[in-house]
């Protein structure tokens, strides 16, 4: 089993002049104690359940990038991005750039979105459910497009692009690594089945269940089940010891996920990576 460090909490000691600072020490100890990947939230305002709107909260890509500039070997993706923040185009062109200056270590991870008094705030597109799973669609489609060279046209229900060129390609071959966040069982996971290399469902009673019918999914599309990564997010919770952390692994990895994303509300974060650092061989085993 594979582990990564979800950065979801920005308020930390010292205030803003030292969220840049921390946020490096923080990724260069979870690159050194093995910890193999680095995701932070697709949010503009912070989410409820780990603070208020008000708290810290930085743009995701921009943290990649930074990100992408301190740390040397981790895995660099959005948990998940909100399909309707920016422009298919943007996206796949953002996404390129940060594989290539990160050296091949980017992923696009992505989801329907679903914080709408966030987006109305701020002014940013929030169409119907319906909707944004169209646009999920499409928007894969379009990414698939632009990473594999076709400079053609794209012409979809909701976008429409005139010349699909992105230069530089992409360094990670055949494409960057692509995630579907949600479970949802009739678009979500059938969406995994045909083209993601990973699903990201919340764990808990209903998991393993829905890690089935995305089993369905690729036997009906003739996907190899095995070949897609199954991960999911786990909260640490700030008293935890690293044998509860190990037996909420454990449960996760014997419901079938091959990967587990951890994040902690402690607003000192170096506590989260020590703890992961000293369960990260064992885990590995699995």
């Amino acid at each position: 089993m594979e582990l990564g460090l979800h950065i979801a909490n920005f308020t930390w000691d010292g205030g803003t002049a030292e969220i840049a600072p921390t946020l490096g020490r923080v990724a260069r100890a979870a690159e050194d104690a093995g910890i193999a990947r680095l995701t932070v939230m697709d949010h503009l305002w912070q989410i409820s359940g780990i603070g208020p709107p008000e708290n810290a909260m930085l743009e995701a890509y921009t943290t990649l990038g930074y990100l992408a500039a301190v740390t040397e070997r981790v895995r660099l993706h959005v948990l998940v991005t909100a399909v309707v923040y920016r422009d298919p185009g943007l996206l796949a062109k953002c996404v390129t750039t940060l594989d290539v200056l990160s050296g091949g270590r980017a992923g696009l991870g992505i989801g329907a979105a679903w914080n709408e008094e966030e987006a109305k705030g701020l002014g940013l597109l929030f169409p119907s459910t319906r909707e944004r799973f169209e646009r999920l669609e499409e928007t894969v489609r379009i990414c698939e497009q632009m990473w594999s060279g076709n400079d053609g046209p794209f012409d979809g229900e909701h976008y429409q692009l005139a010349r699909t060129l992105n230069s530089p390609p992409s360094l990670s071959k055949p494409k960057p690594y692509l995630m579907i966040g949600g479970s949802g069982e009739r678009k979500t996971l059938r969406l995994v089945a045909l083209h993601a290399d990973a699903c990201n469902i919340f764990s808990g009673p209903e998991a393993g269940r829905k890690l089935e019918v995305l089993r369905a999914h690729c036997e009906r599309e003739g996907r190899d089940y095995d070949a897609i990564e199954k991960t999911t997010i786990l909260s640490i919770d700030p008293a935890a010891t690293s044998d509860d952390v190990l037996a909420q692994l454990k449960a996760a990895h014997e419901t079938g996920f091959t990967v587990a994303y951890m994040f902690s509300k402690n607003p000192k974060p170096e506590a989260a990576v020590e703890l992961l650092a000293s369960i990260v061989p064992e885990v590995a085993g699995w």
